[in-house]
Formats: C-alpha cells, structure tokens, sequence
C-alpha cells in the first residue's frame, strides 16, 4: 500500500493506512503537513518530580524516563501503562538513563546531579543494585550514553571535565575515592554533552562549557584501567567547533546529536542558539579569534538582574519580557510573590552598583580595609563572611537542572585584617574606628577549573586610621599565577590541535530560548526537521535544510527540556518542568500552523534571552541574609550618628 492522502495516525493499530515502515519514514515523516498536524494524544503522569530524561527502547514499545523524584520508570505509551516504577537509589535529581543495548531492556544505567551512576537490573532486587553504583565523577554528571549494539559498556562526562568510560565485564562498582581509572578523556572545563555517532562509533562529540565541541576518534583513547590512558584532553581529537561569535565566550553545550547518518552534528548552547555542522569540513581554521586580553574583557558580562531560586516567572507561554511587565505595572495579577521578591532584590542589587560606580575617592579619608562576604553562585557549600552564606546543595528548589547551578570553584579574594575573623561579625579592636560601613556588591567570573562561576561578594568597607597591604598583594600574586598557568594551558591546547578539523557553521536555527536549564535538547526528526524544547515552554520545529520555522506547539506550563522522537512510529515524546510525559501524534485533520503567533513568541523569546544573559540565579537565603545585613549596616550608622553627636554636645559644653 502507497502512503499518500490525507492519512491519519492510528493510535491504537500503530498505523496510518500503510504497512511498509519504510514507507512511512522517506514519504511520510519528511512532509511539511507531518509537523503541521502534530497535536497532544496522551499524557503520561508517571512522576512526582520534574521529568528531566527520556529515551525510548530498540523496539519503541516503551520508554525509560527519570525524575527529580529519584526514580525510574519504564511506561508502555500505547496502552499508558507503568511496567516498572524502580527506586533509583539516587539521592540527587537523575539527569540522564538509557536501557543497555541488547539486554531485553532489563538492564540501566543512569546518572544525577550528585554525580553518581548507577547500574540497575530490573529483575534483581534492591539491595543487589544498590550496590551497583559508580561513584567516580565528582560534581554534577550530566549524562550517560550507550555505545550501539554493545551491552557491556557505557560512557558518561561531567562537572569534573572528565568523559568516563566504564566496562561491565571488568566492574559492576566503584566506590574508590577520587577515582581516575575510568577517565577516557580530561577536558580541563565541564564536560556537559556527549554523543557517538552511530554509523561509526568510535568517533565521540563532547560539548564542553567553553563552547567547544570537540569530536575524538575513541580507537587512540584508552582508561588507566584498559592500561593505556593518554592523558591529556587533546590526545585524539580530530574535530573542534566552535562558532566564531561564541569564541570568546564560555556558552555551556546543552545538547549533542549526530544525524541517523553521522554526517551532521547538532549543537544547542545555553544563552545563545543552535548550530548545524559538518564534521568533515575545515572552513573555520584560518579564522582568528581575539586576543587573549579581549577575551578576559569579555568573559566578565554585566549583571543588571538577580532571580531567586524558585521564581520561574520568566519561563512558560505567559512569561513575558521585563519591558512588558513594566508596562502592565508591578500589580498586574500576573506578577507572582517570588518575582516581586526577585524584582526587589534586583533594585537592591542595581542601587548597591551604582552607589559604587558613582563613590567619590575622598584623599583625606583613611583608606579603608574590606570585609568580603562572597557567595559563590548558586549553590556553593563555601562562603566567606557573616553576612551572606549558603549551605544549599547546588539543587534549584523548583527545579534542579538550571543553568546556573554551577559547581563552585576556589576564588582568591581580599582578606581581612590579621587577629581577627571576616565571619564574626565584630569589629577589630584599636584606635581609628569610624563607625560606619559602607555595603558594595560586585560580581566576578573566574573560569579556572572546569566551569565559568559567578562570585557574588558584598564587600563591607569599614575605614580605619591604618590599613595592610599584604593580603591585597598576596591575592593580586596568586590571581597572576592562575592566569599565567592559564594562558600556558592555552598555548599548550593550541599548538597540540593545529592540525584538527574547525568546521564553520552550515545552518543555524533560532527563535527558542535556552538559558534557564542545563538539560535542553535538540534533535533531528527524520531527514528533514530538527526540534528543540524551549524555556517558553513550547516545541519548535524548523526546516533541517533552510532553517524555516514551522511548527510551535505547547508543551509545558514552564520549560520543555526533552525531545525524543520514537525510533519508527510518528510519535515524538516531550518532557520538562511539568511532572509527566507528553505524546505528540499527527491527529489534526489538515496541517495547520499559527504564523503570528509564533512570531510573537519568538520575539518575546528574543528580548527575554538577552534579558536573561545578564541574570543570575540566587538562593533565598541569600535575599533574608541581604536583608539582616542592611539592618545590621542601618544600626552601626544610627550608633556612629549617636557617637559623632555626643562628641559634638561635649565639645560645644567645653
């Protein structure tokens, strides 16, 4: 039977008038109508957390999803029955699982935010898969990938800029500390995406948070525990991309796929867009990025606006761009209590800056010794000071997968003066106290180690008669030392890749946005569509081949992270924020595509990306620890106008 017509997708019967699987994929698939007449068929509440993975079996009979609330589940989406719901044995929200190739789906591996893997057999007990787990990767692991048609083995990359590659014929475990047996590769920067192509799989792709995607030929890699590791990140590599404009910039890779023919590769960047390109093509090596001073310039963005965690006012298909909101004024019904709250923290913040920028360097005023309060942004377990400090777990209250979840990483910053300590609160003994204390707030980049962080410090200045130069010379030493190490690793990187592949970009697609979560996937969709998840909580769909915008469909009340199309059927599964999984089919009667809304969306999208660029995600404990810290610094004020006017009464009686 032909498939041509008005042919619509029979749920129940897994069919569209036509028998031949072939058929359906090469005529009916790469249809503009296909995408066009994509509507909801099922919904999947299987969770009681956000859904941040998918992946569907060999055969497409089930699908394997994991939550924020630790567990996996494997669900039938044709009669939207749970087979299997399996406690993970996770204690972090799990980013990513897949069912080992030819193992009768029966056997998993999975990753989460803590960084621990677990391998899982759905036919053994509790007990017997907990002790199963991999506890190698330090920091978040961010994703886990089969190898095709292998069932021993898997590979995983991370916070800790390693992609980890594990055989289970060798161990099924390992709990050793500070492992590095299994290290395939150490990129120096968070390892955040990764994905083998499928014709040849031994050519792997890791996105990194440097905006590199860096494709390594696996036959000259090897592990400590395979006995021949290489151990340098650039041992390997035959490909490295990265887009001109994003060159100096450090945009983390939210996601990585090879075309079904592994001559493409799709990229999806936090805070920017996503990028087509050949892996074969090196149009781009003659292409010369900034110098090494530019690129330090522009690593360190302006911040205008913080956000408190949990405040997810700016995602889902009624968000809208701060100019709107002004416009609507501060109590329209749409504006929620964490949004003002994360407003107000912004005016603070904004207040703080430009009471610094605008400070006048008096000369008779004694010099002035700094407290420095540093957050380490969001979530660092370390923070400095009695003012402002969060003991949180990296883990976003509402949703843990946010793109601003970065591991913290060791900053130098000012000391405080010898014989006493920045965190309790008191003031040094001696002559020469003024009284006063004057809050300034700054932000710092460091992308030393293997991420970009954000340092928030709120700097107390209290004046003194006599003031130490030491610690600012020791940390203005130690900072020239991470630089010079660095630039050295730089130079080193580069002139072992000179004879690597840089491919230009061959297509680019636009109009979603990508800022608020690090799980944002892209993918192909047959030959002829590629799709993304967006944090306007719909899915977009353009043309492969012209990058046409065709097809907005949505999908979650806040951000849609996950994509997968099934691997024969037209059905694709999505998944985000929301605590389910959503079935997309072509049911509509005639295609049909709302062009001005799309655009409207896409329009707001733009506005609130760039917004979003300049915002920084900040623990509530932050704003209440802000607030005692004000009313601390109004009452050493009210307390030194007192003094100064008892000193006054005094002399006016002499």
């Amino acid at each position: 039977m032909s498939c041509s017509g008005n042919l619509i997708w029979d749920v129940r019967k897994r069919a569209i008038g036509c028998t031949d699987p072939y058929a359906v994929r090469t005529n009916y698939l790469g249809r503009r109508e296909f995408v066009q007449r994509l509507k909801l068929e099922a919904v999947l509440s299987v969770h009681d957390g956000c859904v941040n993975t998918i992946s569907w079996n060999d055969t497409g009979e089930y699908i394997l999803s994991g939550s924020d609330d630790t567990n996996l589940v494997i669900t039938n989406p044709y009669n939207r029955k749970v087979k299997t719901t399996i406690r993970s044995g996770h204690r972090a929200n799990i980013f990513s699982a897949k069912f080992m190739p030819h193992t009768n789906d029966q056997q998993i591996v999975s990753c989460s935010g803590d960084g621990i893997i677990f391998y899982t057999h759905t036919e053994k007990s509790q007990e017997i898969n907990r002790q199963c787990q991999f506890t190698c990767h330090y920091g978040t692991a961010y994703e886990i990938i089969t190898v095709p048609n292998d069932p021993y083995t898997f590979l995983s990359c991370g916070e800790d800029g390693t992609v980890r590659w594990f055989d289970m014929r060798m161990k099924t475990s390992c709990t050793k500390e500070d492992c590095k047996d299994d290290i395939l590769i150490n990129c120096q920067r968070a390892a955040t995406s990764i994905s083998i192509c499928p014709l040849v799989p031994y050519y792997l792709a890791v996105g990194c948070s440097d905006s590199s995607v860096r494709i390594y030929d696996r036959r000259m890699l090897g592990t400590r525990a395979t006995g021949n590791y290489m151990g340098r990140g650039t041992i390997g590599m035959c490909v490295c991309f990265v887009p001109e404009h994003l060159s100096s910039k450090s945009c983390r890779v939210t996601s990585l796929c090879y075309s079904e023919d592994g001559q493409e590769v799709l990229v999806s960047y936090s805070s920017d867009y996503i990028y087509l390109f050949d892996p074969k093509d090196d149009q781009a090596r003659e292409l010369k990025g900034p110098s090494e001073e530019r690129r330090e310039e522009l690593r360190q963005p302006p911040v205008k606006r913080l956000r408190l965690r949990g405040d997810w006012s700016d995602t889902g298909p009624r968000a809208r761009p701060e100019s709107e909101r002004e416009h609507d004024g501060e109590q329209s019904p749409n504006v929620s209590l964490m949004q003002r709250m994360s407003d107000m923290l912004s005016r603070w913040f904004e207040e703080a800056s430009e009471a610094q920028s605008s400070r006048a360097h008096p000369q008779t005023r004694p010099r002035a010794l700094p407290h420095v309060s540093s957050v380490f942004l969001p979530g660092g377990a370390e923070a400095a000071g009695h003012v402002i400090s969060d003991q949180s777990t990296g883990v976003s209250e509402a949703s843990p997968n946010t793109t601003e979840t970065l591991k913290s990483t060791s900053v130098p910053s000012l000391g405080t003066s010898p014989g006493y300590s920045s965190g309790s609160g008191s003031t040094p003994p001696g002559p020469g106290r003024t009284g006063t204390a004057e809050p300034v707030l700054s932000l710092h980049y460091s992308t030393e180690g293997t991420t970009t962080t954000a340092v928030l410090k709120l700097i107390f200045y209290k004046h003194y008669s006599a003031c130490s130069t030491f610690h600012r010379r020791s940390a203005a030493a130690r900072i020239q030392e991470l630089f010079r190490r660095r630039k050295e690793r730089r130079e080193m990187e580069e002139s072992e890749t000179q004879n690597i592949r840089r491919p230009s970009i061959k297509m680019v697609y636009k109009g979603h946005r990508n800022s608020r979560t690090m799980i944002k996937e892209s993918c192909f969709w047959g030959n002829n569509f590629v799709m993304s998840g967006s944090d306007c909580g719909h899915i977009f769909i353009w043309d492969r081949h012209t990058g046409e915008h065709l097809m907005l469909l949505e999908a979650d009340n806040h951000v849609v992270n996950c994509l997968q199309p099934h691997p024969y059927d037209p059905i694709l599964a999505s998944s985000g924020i929301d605590y389910d999984i959503k079935l997309w089919s072509p049911l509509e009667q005639s295609a049909s595509f709302n062009r001005v809304l799309a655009e409207e969306v896409i329009a707001r999208n733009e506005l609130m990306l760039e917004e979003t660029r300049n915002t920084i995600t900040v623990p509530a404990s932050f704003m209440l620890r802000m607030l005692a810290s004000l009313n601390h610094i109004r009452t050493d004020r009210v307390e030194g106008d007192r003094s100064e006017g008892s000193g006054q009464e005094n002399e006016d009686e002499q």
